[in-house]
């Protein structure tokens, strides 16, 4: 009985930790409040920001019709892609990886922000 009980345990804790390592969209909703008065996700619609409407996929300073700084287009030279890993290094600190970037925004430092805030990304749609 201890057995199937541990065992059970370990499933659960196995599968809830799976499903928080994907994010929620409706968390990286408010998640990106933080982010909304200078970016729109579900617009292509330039702001202080550019879009970041389909940002995940796409390649690094690409948006048609924003004026990106030197360091970002610099950044993105040699192909870059916005991909879940490069986001997880940007977001924490954009101006440490970014060196000279316009955006002032602090960084997102909490592991949960980030899973949310680029599950919301992925899919602004989901967050509805």
């Amino acid at each position: 009985m201890k057995l199937l009980c541990l065992t059970l345990a370990f499933v659960v804790f196995a599968f809830a930790s799976a499903a928080s390592a994907g994010g929620d969209a409706v968390a990286g909703a408010i998640v990106f409040r933080k982010c909304g008065a200078c970016h729109t996700a579900t617009a292509p619609e330039n702001r202080v920001g550019p879009s970041l409407m389909g940002v995940v996929g796409r390649p690094v300073a690409s948006v048609p019709d924003y004026q990106y700084s030197p360091a970002m287009t610099a950044f993105g030279a040699g192909g870059k892609v916005w991909d879940e890993a490069l986001l997880r290094k940007y977001l924490p600190s954009p101006q440490f990886l970014v060196k000279g970037t316009r955006m002032t925004f602090p960084g997102l430092k909490n592991e949960r922000d980030l899973d949310n805030l680029i599950a919301y990304l992925k899919n602004p749609a989901a967050a509805q």
